[in-house]
Protein backbone atom coordinates (compact mmCIF):
# COMPACT_ATOMS: atom_id res chain seq x y z
CA UNK A 1 0.00 0.00 0.00
CA UNK A 2 2.78 2.66 -1.06
CA UNK A 3 1.49 6.00 -0.44
CA UNK A 4 2.83 9.69 -0.13
CA UNK A 5 4.84 8.80 3.12
CA UNK A 6 4.17 5.11 4.62
CA UNK A 7 7.37 3.10 3.99
CA UNK A 8 7.46 1.97 7.68
CA UNK A 9 4.05 0.97 7.84
CA UNK A 10 3.69 -0.87 4.27
CA UNK A 11 7.52 -2.54 5.84
CA UNK A 12 5.40 -4.03 8.94
CA UNK A 13 2.02 -4.73 7.33
CA UNK A 14 0.39 -2.28 10.08
CA UNK A 15 -3.10 -1.76 8.32
CA UNK A 16 -3.86 -5.28 7.52
CA UNK A 17 -6.88 -5.40 4.78
CA UNK A 18 -7.47 -1.90 5.41
CA UNK A 19 -6.08 1.06 4.50
CA UNK A 20 -6.05 4.12 6.54
CA UNK A 21 -8.55 5.87 4.44
CA UNK A 22 -10.93 3.19 4.86
CA UNK A 23 -10.18 2.82 8.87
CA UNK A 24 -11.10 6.68 8.70
CA UNK A 25 -14.24 6.52 6.46
CA UNK A 26 -15.25 3.87 8.85
CA UNK A 27 -14.55 4.57 12.31
CA UNK A 28 -13.87 8.86 12.14
CA UNK A 29 -10.86 10.84 12.52
CA UNK A 30 -9.34 11.09 14.50
CA UNK A 31 -8.86 7.08 15.26
CA UNK A 32 -6.23 5.62 17.16
CA UNK A 33 -4.98 1.91 15.36
CA UNK A 34 -3.25 -0.91 17.12
CA UNK A 35 -2.08 -3.83 15.54
CA UNK A 36 -2.03 -7.29 17.77
CA UNK A 37 1.04 -8.95 15.99
CA UNK A 38 3.21 -5.70 17.16
CA UNK A 39 2.10 -6.15 20.44
CA UNK A 40 2.74 -9.72 20.87
CA UNK A 41 5.61 -9.96 19.46
CA UNK A 42 6.96 -7.00 21.55
CA UNK A 43 5.50 -9.03 24.51
CA UNK A 44 7.85 -11.93 23.43
CA UNK A 45 10.93 -9.89 23.03
CA UNK A 46 10.38 -8.47 26.63
CA UNK A 47 9.89 -12.06 28.05
CA UNK A 48 13.45 -13.38 25.97
CA UNK A 49 15.31 -10.81 28.15
CA UNK A 50 15.81 -14.00 30.61
CA UNK A 51 15.28 -17.51 30.80
CA UNK A 52 15.64 -17.31 34.79
CA UNK A 53 12.88 -19.45 36.31
CA UNK A 54 11.41 -16.43 38.37
CA UNK A 55 11.49 -13.83 35.46
CA UNK A 56 7.90 -12.54 35.22
CA UNK A 57 7.53 -9.31 33.15
CA UNK A 58 5.54 -6.83 35.11
CA UNK A 59 3.55 -4.96 32.57
CA UNK A 60 2.89 -0.68 33.11
CA UNK A 61 -0.55 -0.25 32.46
CA UNK A 62 -0.60 3.07 32.58
CA UNK A 63 1.06 3.28 29.66
CA UNK A 64 -2.09 1.87 28.07
CA UNK A 65 -5.06 0.63 29.71
CA UNK A 66 -7.25 -0.60 26.95
CA UNK A 67 -9.06 -3.90 28.48
CA UNK A 68 -8.54 -5.56 25.04
CA UNK A 69 -4.60 -4.92 25.29
CA UNK A 70 -4.75 -5.85 28.45
CA UNK A 71 -6.36 -9.07 27.38
CA UNK A 72 -3.63 -9.83 24.80
CA UNK A 73 -0.83 -9.37 26.96
CA UNK A 74 -1.71 -10.93 29.86
CA UNK A 75 -2.54 -14.00 27.13
CA UNK A 76 1.17 -13.73 26.54
CA UNK A 77 2.36 -14.64 30.03
CA UNK A 78 3.03 -11.23 31.94
CA UNK A 79 1.70 -9.67 34.81
CA UNK A 80 0.63 -6.20 35.37
CA UNK A 81 1.43 -2.49 37.47
CA UNK A 82 -1.36 -0.09 38.63
CA UNK A 83 -0.95 3.35 39.61
CA UNK A 84 -4.69 3.71 40.75
CA UNK A 85 -7.97 2.19 42.01
CA UNK A 86 -9.43 2.66 38.02
CA UNK A 87 -6.01 1.04 36.92
CA UNK A 88 -6.98 -1.84 39.08
CA UNK A 89 -10.58 -2.41 38.11
CA UNK A 90 -8.89 -2.49 34.41
CA UNK A 91 -6.80 -5.06 35.00
CA UNK A 92 -9.11 -7.09 37.21
CA UNK A 93 -11.77 -7.00 34.14
CA UNK A 94 -9.32 -7.89 31.92
CA UNK A 95 -8.68 -10.88 33.62
CA UNK A 96 -5.24 -10.70 35.57
CA UNK A 97 -6.03 -11.94 39.54
CA UNK A 98 -4.96 -9.90 42.56
CA UNK A 99 -1.43 -12.14 42.85
CA UNK A 100 -0.69 -10.91 39.48
CA UNK A 101 -0.95 -7.36 39.98
CA UNK A 102 1.14 -4.81 42.11
CA UNK A 103 -0.08 -1.49 43.19
CA UNK A 104 2.77 0.84 42.40
CA UNK A 105 1.27 4.27 44.80
CA UNK A 106 2.59 7.48 44.84
CA UNK A 107 1.06 9.94 47.55
CA UNK A 108 -2.59 7.74 47.72
CA UNK A 109 -5.27 8.35 50.65
CA UNK A 110 -5.90 6.19 53.19
CA UNK A 111 -9.10 5.02 51.31
CA UNK A 112 -6.79 4.27 48.07
CA UNK A 113 -4.80 2.07 50.29
CA UNK A 114 -7.62 0.36 51.79
CA UNK A 115 -9.56 -0.13 48.50
CA UNK A 116 -6.14 -1.74 47.12
CA UNK A 117 -5.83 -3.87 49.99
CA UNK A 118 -9.27 -5.14 50.29
CA UNK A 119 -8.88 -6.29 46.61
CA UNK A 120 -5.72 -8.48 48.09
CA UNK A 121 -3.27 -7.03 45.41
CA UNK A 122 0.33 -6.21 46.31
CA UNK A 123 0.92 -2.98 47.35
CA UNK A 124 4.30 -0.82 46.82
CA UNK A 125 4.77 2.48 49.03
CA UNK A 126 7.38 4.82 48.28
CA UNK A 127 8.00 7.22 51.67
CA UNK A 128 8.21 6.35 54.80
CA UNK A 129 4.80 8.47 55.97
CA UNK A 130 3.08 6.39 53.70
CA UNK A 131 4.33 2.80 54.52
CA UNK A 132 3.66 4.09 58.23
CA UNK A 133 0.04 4.65 56.92
CA UNK A 134 0.16 1.34 55.34
CA UNK A 135 1.02 -0.26 58.43
CA UNK A 136 -1.92 1.66 60.27
CA UNK A 137 -4.53 0.11 57.90
CA UNK A 138 -2.91 -2.94 57.45
CA UNK A 139 -0.85 -4.09 60.48
CA UNK A 140 0.44 -7.86 59.79
CA UNK A 141 0.36 -7.18 56.35
CA UNK A 142 2.70 -7.82 53.22
CA UNK A 143 3.78 -4.39 51.78
CA UNK A 144 6.38 -3.48 48.99
CA UNK A 145 8.47 -0.47 49.26
CA UNK A 146 9.70 1.63 45.95
CA UNK A 147 13.08 2.72 46.89
CA UNK A 148 15.29 5.23 44.71
CA UNK A 149 18.67 3.94 43.72
CA UNK A 150 20.21 7.51 43.15
CA UNK A 151 20.10 6.63 39.69
CA UNK A 152 18.20 8.66 36.74
CA UNK A 153 17.36 8.37 32.99
CA UNK A 154 15.12 9.54 30.38
CA UNK A 155 14.61 11.64 27.41
CA UNK A 156 13.11 14.04 29.01
CA UNK A 157 13.03 15.87 33.29
CA UNK A 158 9.63 15.41 33.49
CA UNK A 159 10.14 11.42 32.89
CA UNK A 160 13.34 10.95 35.18
CA UNK A 161 11.85 9.31 38.35
CA UNK A 162 15.48 8.26 39.69
CA UNK A 163 17.92 10.57 41.45
CA UNK A 164 17.49 13.19 43.92
CA UNK A 165 16.03 15.89 42.05
CA UNK A 166 12.38 13.50 41.63
CA UNK A 167 9.56 12.84 44.01
CA UNK A 168 9.72 9.14 43.49
CA UNK A 169 10.74 6.70 46.50
CA UNK A 170 12.27 6.11 49.94
CA UNK A 171 15.91 6.26 50.15
CA UNK A 172 18.22 4.01 50.82
CA UNK A 173 20.29 5.55 53.60
CA UNK A 174 16.73 5.68 55.80
CA UNK A 175 16.67 2.11 55.78
CA UNK A 176 16.95 1.93 59.84
CA UNK A 177 13.80 4.10 60.24
CA UNK A 178 12.15 1.70 57.43
CA UNK A 179 13.12 -1.55 60.12
CA UNK A 180 11.05 0.50 62.60
CA UNK A 181 8.34 1.53 60.90
CA UNK A 182 7.81 -2.41 59.83
CA UNK A 183 8.34 -3.52 62.96
CA UNK A 184 6.17 -1.30 65.07
CA UNK A 185 3.55 -2.59 62.59
CA UNK A 186 4.56 -6.04 62.34
CA UNK A 187 4.96 -5.93 58.50
CA UNK A 188 6.50 -8.55 56.10
CA UNK A 189 8.81 -6.91 53.24
CA UNK A 190 7.98 -8.89 51.09
CA UNK A 191 9.38 -7.04 47.93
CA UNK A 192 11.30 -3.84 46.55
CA UNK A 193 10.83 -2.30 43.54
CA UNK A 194 12.44 1.16 41.70
CA UNK A 195 12.16 3.05 38.60
CA UNK A 196 15.05 4.87 36.93
CA UNK A 197 13.21 6.47 34.28
CA UNK A 198 11.73 6.37 30.77
CA UNK A 199 13.29 5.87 27.40
CA UNK A 200 16.36 5.07 28.23
CA UNK A 201 18.09 3.71 25.08
CA UNK A 202 21.37 2.09 26.63
CA UNK A 203 21.41 -0.22 28.94
CA UNK A 204 23.80 0.64 31.13
CA UNK A 205 22.35 2.70 33.95
CA UNK A 206 19.61 0.22 33.85
CA UNK A 207 21.83 -2.67 34.67
CA UNK A 208 23.82 0.00 37.59
CA UNK A 209 20.71 1.25 39.03
CA UNK A 210 19.70 -3.06 39.12
CA UNK A 211 22.87 -3.55 41.39
CA UNK A 212 22.05 -0.86 43.61
CA UNK A 213 18.59 -2.69 44.15
CA UNK A 214 19.98 -5.92 44.50
CA UNK A 215 22.39 -4.68 47.68
CA UNK A 216 18.98 -3.47 49.12
CA UNK A 217 17.02 -6.86 48.40
CA UNK A 218 20.08 -8.53 50.28
CA UNK A 219 19.55 -7.12 53.56
CA UNK A 220 16.08 -8.90 53.77
CA UNK A 221 15.18 -12.52 54.14
CA UNK A 222 11.27 -12.29 53.41
CA UNK A 223 10.88 -11.39 49.66
CA UNK A 224 9.10 -12.56 47.27
CA UNK A 225 9.20 -9.81 44.53
CA UNK A 226 12.55 -7.81 43.42
CA UNK A 227 11.08 -5.34 41.22
CA UNK A 228 13.74 -3.25 38.70
CA UNK A 229 11.23 -1.32 36.86
CA UNK A 230 10.72 -0.31 33.36
CA UNK A 231 11.67 2.77 31.23
CA UNK A 232 13.32 0.88 28.20
CA UNK A 233 13.10 2.95 24.91
CA UNK A 234 11.73 2.85 21.70
CA UNK A 235 13.29 4.52 18.27
CA UNK A 236 10.76 7.03 17.91
CA UNK A 237 13.09 8.75 14.55
CA UNK A 238 11.92 5.62 12.52
CA UNK A 239 12.16 7.69 9.09
CA UNK A 240 16.28 8.81 10.45
CA UNK A 241 17.21 5.49 10.50
CA UNK A 242 17.00 5.48 14.59
CA UNK A 243 18.82 2.17 16.30
CA UNK A 244 16.64 0.03 18.41
CA UNK A 245 18.10 -0.56 22.17
CA UNK A 246 20.19 -3.17 21.85
CA UNK A 247 17.88 -5.89 23.63
CA UNK A 248 20.15 -8.63 23.34
CA UNK A 249 23.22 -6.84 25.44
CA UNK A 250 20.00 -5.97 28.03
CA UNK A 251 19.45 -9.23 27.80
CA UNK A 252 22.41 -10.92 28.60
CA UNK A 253 23.48 -8.24 31.24
CA UNK A 254 19.78 -8.50 33.03
CA UNK A 255 19.76 -12.44 32.87
CA UNK A 256 23.57 -12.97 34.41
CA UNK A 257 22.45 -9.93 37.14
CA UNK A 258 19.52 -11.89 38.73
CA UNK A 259 21.05 -15.53 38.31
CA UNK A 260 24.13 -14.33 40.09
CA UNK A 261 21.95 -12.77 42.58
CA UNK A 262 19.89 -16.25 42.87
CA UNK A 263 22.94 -18.29 42.88
CA UNK A 264 24.44 -16.20 45.67
CA UNK A 265 21.47 -15.66 48.14
CA UNK A 266 19.43 -18.66 47.60
CA UNK A 267 16.44 -16.37 46.41
CA UNK A 268 13.57 -17.92 44.83
CA UNK A 269 11.34 -15.39 44.30
CA UNK A 270 10.08 -13.16 41.44
CA UNK A 271 12.28 -10.84 39.26
CA UNK A 272 10.83 -8.74 37.37
CA UNK A 273 11.02 -5.52 34.95
CA UNK A 274 8.27 -2.97 34.21
CA UNK A 275 8.17 -2.59 30.26
CA UNK A 276 5.07 -0.51 29.69
CA UNK A 277 6.12 1.90 26.99
CA UNK A 278 8.61 -0.43 24.65
CA UNK A 279 5.14 -3.27 24.72
CA UNK A 280 2.41 -1.02 23.50
CA UNK A 281 4.27 1.88 21.76
CA UNK A 282 4.94 1.18 18.50
CA UNK A 283 1.73 -1.32 18.20
CA UNK A 284 -0.22 2.51 17.99
CA UNK A 285 -0.68 5.16 16.02
CA UNK A 286 -3.50 7.74 15.67
CA UNK A 287 -4.86 8.74 12.43
CA UNK A 288 -6.22 12.73 11.61
CA UNK A 289 -7.40 14.35 9.08
CA UNK A 290 -5.85 17.38 6.94
CA UNK A 291 -8.50 20.25 6.66
CA UNK A 292 -6.71 23.16 5.97
CA UNK A 293 -3.50 24.18 4.97
CA UNK A 294 -1.65 28.21 4.87
CA UNK A 295 1.18 30.50 5.47
CA UNK A 296 1.58 33.32 7.94
CA UNK A 297 4.79 34.60 6.02
CA UNK A 298 7.45 32.02 5.36
CA UNK A 299 6.06 29.46 7.65
CA UNK A 300 3.47 26.55 6.10
CA UNK A 301 1.16 25.21 8.97
CA UNK A 302 -0.69 22.48 7.97
CA UNK A 303 -3.88 21.92 9.66
CA UNK A 304 -5.34 18.96 11.48
CA UNK A 305 -7.61 17.36 14.21
CA UNK A 306 -4.64 16.33 15.43
CA UNK A 307 -5.15 18.59 18.67
CA UNK A 308 -3.14 17.73 21.73
CA UNK A 309 -6.42 16.65 23.60
CA UNK A 310 -5.87 13.34 21.37
CA UNK A 311 -1.91 13.33 21.38
CA UNK A 312 -0.27 15.42 24.42
CA UNK A 313 3.30 14.15 24.57
CA UNK A 314 4.65 16.54 22.10
CA UNK A 315 3.28 19.68 24.13
CA UNK A 316 4.21 18.13 27.04
CA UNK A 317 7.39 16.61 26.63
CA UNK A 318 8.69 18.15 23.23
CA UNK A 319 8.00 14.67 22.25
CA UNK A 320 9.19 13.66 18.26
CA UNK A 321 6.55 11.19 16.37
CA UNK A 322 7.13 10.04 12.84
CA UNK A 323 4.85 11.29 10.77
CA UNK A 324 3.30 9.47 7.65
CA UNK A 325 0.67 10.50 5.13
CA UNK A 326 -1.62 9.04 3.09
CA UNK A 327 -4.11 10.19 0.65
CA UNK A 328 -6.46 8.45 -2.09
CA UNK A 329 -4.76 7.24 -5.24
CA UNK A 330 -1.39 8.28 -3.35
CA UNK A 331 2.02 8.15 -4.27
CA UNK A 332 5.44 7.81 -2.85
CA UNK A 333 6.83 11.45 -2.50
CA UNK A 334 11.10 12.39 -2.38
CA UNK A 335 10.18 15.81 -2.48
CA UNK A 336 10.48 17.57 0.90
CA UNK A 337 9.30 21.18 2.67
CA UNK A 338 9.06 22.42 6.12
CA UNK A 339 6.15 22.15 7.32
CA UNK A 340 4.30 22.11 11.37
CA UNK A 341 1.42 20.00 11.55
CA UNK A 342 -0.98 21.63 14.33
CA UNK A 343 -4.30 21.12 15.71
CA UNK A 344 -7.86 22.57 16.23
CA UNK A 345 -7.02 23.47 20.08
CA UNK A 346 -7.32 27.03 20.67
CA UNK A 347 -3.97 27.21 22.12
CA UNK A 348 -0.53 28.15 20.24
CA UNK A 349 1.11 25.55 21.60
CA UNK A 350 -1.08 23.00 19.88
CA UNK A 351 1.55 21.82 17.77
CA UNK A 352 2.46 18.24 17.17
CA UNK A 353 5.20 18.37 14.83
CA UNK A 354 7.09 21.29 14.22
CA UNK A 355 9.10 22.44 11.15
CA UNK A 356 9.13 19.11 9.86
CA UNK A 357 10.34 18.22 6.37
CA UNK A 358 7.80 16.37 4.81
CA UNK A 359 6.52 16.08 1.25
CA UNK A 360 3.22 18.69 1.13
CA UNK A 361 0.68 17.48 2.61
CA UNK A 362 -2.84 18.65 1.06
CA UNK A 363 -6.65 19.20 2.65
CA UNK A 364 -7.91 15.98 2.72
CA UNK A 365 -5.08 13.65 3.66
CA UNK A 366 -4.87 11.62 6.06
CA UNK A 367 -1.99 11.78 8.87
CA UNK A 368 -0.91 9.18 10.86
CA UNK A 369 1.36 9.62 14.20
CA UNK A 370 3.39 6.76 14.81
CA UNK A 371 4.51 5.48 17.90
CA UNK A 372 1.05 6.24 19.61
CA UNK A 373 0.74 3.19 21.21
CA UNK A 374 2.17 4.65 24.69
CA UNK A 375 0.71 7.30 26.71
CA UNK A 376 -1.49 8.10 23.57
CA UNK A 377 -4.98 7.53 24.23
CA UNK A 378 -4.78 7.35 28.01
CA UNK A 379 -3.89 10.75 28.33
CA UNK A 380 -6.74 11.95 26.10
CA UNK A 381 -8.47 14.60 27.74
CA UNK A 382 -12.11 16.60 26.46
CA UNK A 383 -10.18 19.77 26.35
CA UNK A 384 -12.07 22.55 24.13
CA UNK A 385 -15.11 20.15 24.93
CA UNK A 386 -13.68 17.76 21.66
CA UNK A 387 -14.78 14.08 21.87
CA UNK A 388 -12.34 11.48 22.26
CA UNK A 389 -11.35 8.73 19.62
CA UNK A 390 -12.15 5.54 19.08
CA UNK A 391 -9.48 2.81 18.93
CA UNK A 392 -9.10 0.01 16.67
CA UNK A 393 -7.48 -3.18 16.95
CA UNK A 394 -6.17 -4.83 13.71
CA UNK A 395 -5.86 -8.45 14.43
CA UNK A 396 -3.55 -11.29 13.58
CA UNK A 397 -6.35 -12.30 10.67
CA UNK A 398 -6.03 -7.87 9.37
CA UNK A 399 -9.04 -7.25 9.82
CA UNK A 400 -9.83 -4.13 12.14
CA UNK A 401 -11.91 -4.56 15.39
CA UNK A 402 -13.17 -1.77 17.15
CA UNK A 403 -12.22 -2.04 21.08
CA UNK A 404 -13.56 1.22 22.19
CA UNK A 405 -16.04 3.60 20.80
CA UNK A 406 -15.75 7.40 20.27
CA UNK A 407 -16.92 9.85 22.75
CA UNK A 408 -20.39 10.71 22.24
CA UNK A 409 -21.97 14.53 23.52
CA UNK A 410 -24.12 12.17 25.76
CA UNK A 411 -20.48 11.33 27.35
CA UNK A 412 -20.03 14.86 28.02
CA UNK A 413 -23.43 15.70 29.74
CA UNK A 414 -23.34 12.65 31.39
CA UNK A 415 -21.65 13.37 35.27
CA UNK A 416 -24.22 16.52 35.08
CA UNK A 417 -26.60 15.45 37.92
CA UNK A 418 -29.43 16.96 35.45
CA UNK A 419 -27.54 14.95 32.63
CA UNK A 420 -31.00 13.40 31.28
CA UNK A 421 -32.64 16.99 30.88
CA UNK A 422 -29.13 18.29 29.36
CA UNK A 423 -29.32 15.62 26.84
CA UNK A 424 -32.78 16.00 25.57
CA UNK A 425 -32.02 19.14 25.26
CA UNK A 426 -29.22 18.70 23.07
CA UNK A 427 -31.17 16.56 21.21
CA UNK A 428 -34.11 18.94 20.40
CA UNK A 429 -31.79 21.56 19.01
CA UNK A 430 -29.81 19.02 17.06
Amino acid sequence: MANVRSTYTDSVDFFGLNTPMELVEEYGSTLYVYNEDMLRRRCCEIKALSTHPGFTPNYSAKANTNIHLLKIIREEGMVVDAMSPGEIIMNLAAGFTPDQILFISNNVSAEELKFAIDHGVYVSVDSLSQLDLFGEINPGGKVVIRFNPGIGAGHHAKVVTGGKQTKFGVDPETMDEVRDIIERHNLTLCGVNMHIGSLFMEPDGYIEAMQVLLSIAEQWDTLEIIDFGGGFGIPYRKYEGQARLDMQKLGEAFHATISEFAERTGYTGRFMCEPGRYIVAECGLLLGTCYSVKNNGPKRFVGTDLGFNTLVRPAMYDSFHDVEIYREDGEPVSATMEQSIVGNICESGDIIAKDRQLPEIMEGDIIGMLDAGAYGYVMTSPYNQRLRPAEVLIQSDGKPRLIRRRETIADLLAMYPEAAELTERFRACA
